[in-house]
């Protein structure tokens, strides 16, 4: 059955481009990769994937696409089907691709408005093996949305996408795995919005040290570092200077795509953080609030 297999990037929208160029670049630990009709597309040094980050300068912050992947041409045109029978807009259909790593892919607004990108045959890029005390990201771990209808949004990803429930959290936060990540996305209630994008790195002792040189580079940490129950991976959050969500993340939980059994964890201090000993919390993260891109196509 055709299905997402990955995630590929995330493109944004900014109005203070040259900050977040520098926060990407100089910050967070990705490379620059290519540049093209004045967006700069970022990658990162552990993964082959060949960009993660877009970037654009607007007038109005916004999410302008999430990418996924799947696994061929003929998946795309599939899942182009499935998503036209799920009633959604097609912002374009199925085509060869003009951005960097070119590909073969189409985009659609979810049924929440915000827009999706799903491709094959993208271009890999280089990467290089990760070292323990490195301290920047591997690749993309995850994705965490809201949605004001999230179980509907779980359906929609499960039923046309071909994703897999791995865990919920009580009835409000459902973990969702497209390969033998515990998880790849995350939905939780709330106004449609990107909640944070999540970067794996190597080990705990890695987001230890990159936490260190955020702090030094004048990017303090919202809430962390910790170790949540569903996935068991460890986090600690930030935000970017146009005010975007990001966490460094690290031993999130393999499990078998085909035959995980899920489970509900009762909420509670000790299953947000198994720690216990971060700062802040939930409530330090970013207040969510509609994305101003909702049903608005951006198509480069």
């Amino acid at each position: 059955m055709s299905r997402v297999t990955e995630i590929r990037y995330v493109g944004y929208a900014v109005t203070d481009f040259e900050a977040e160029h520098g926060f990407y670049r100089d910050v967070w630990g990705l490379k620059e990769v290519a540049e093209q009709d004045g967006m700069s597309y970022f990658a990162t040094e552990g993964d082959g994937e060949h960009h993660v980050v877009r970037l654009r300068k607007a007038d109005e912050k916004r999410v302008d696409v999430i990418a996924l992947a799947t696994d061929s041409r003929g998946d795309v045109d599939a899942l182009h089907d499935k998503v036209i029978g799920a009633g959604c807009t097609i912002i374009f259909p199925p085509r060869d691709l003009t951005t960097p790593g070119g590909g073969y892919g189409f985009r659609f607004f979810s049924p929440d408005g915000l827009p999706f990108e799903i491709s094959s045959d993208v271009a890999r890029g280089t990467a290089r093996e990760m070292v323990r005390w490195d301290g920047i990201p591997q690749k993309i771990s995850h994705i965490v949305l809201h949605s004001p209808d999230h179980k509907a949004m779980v359906t929609f990803f499960v039923d046309v996408l071909g994703l897999r429930v791995s865990d919920w959290l009580g009835d409000f936060m459902c973990f969702l795995r497209c390969n033998s990540a515990h998880h790849r996305l995350a939905l939780l209630p709330g106004p449609a919005c990107l909640n944070h994008v999540a970067y794996d790195v190597l080990t705990v002792d890695d987001m230890m040290r990159g936490i260190s040189r955020l702090r030094k580079k004048g990017t303090d940490i919202l809430w962390g570092p910790g170790r949540h129950t569903a996935g068991d991976n460890t986090f600690s959050y930030f935000t970017t200077p146009n005010g975007f969500a990001v966490e460094y993340t690290s031993g999130l939980e393999e499990v078998d795509f085909e035959n995980h059994v899920d489970k509900v964890h009762v909420p509670g201090p000790q299953i947000m953080d198994q720690w216990g000993v971060g700062v802040g919390g939930p409530q330090t993260m970013p207040h969510p609030e509609a994305d101003k891109g909702l049903f608005q196509p951006v198509e480069a």
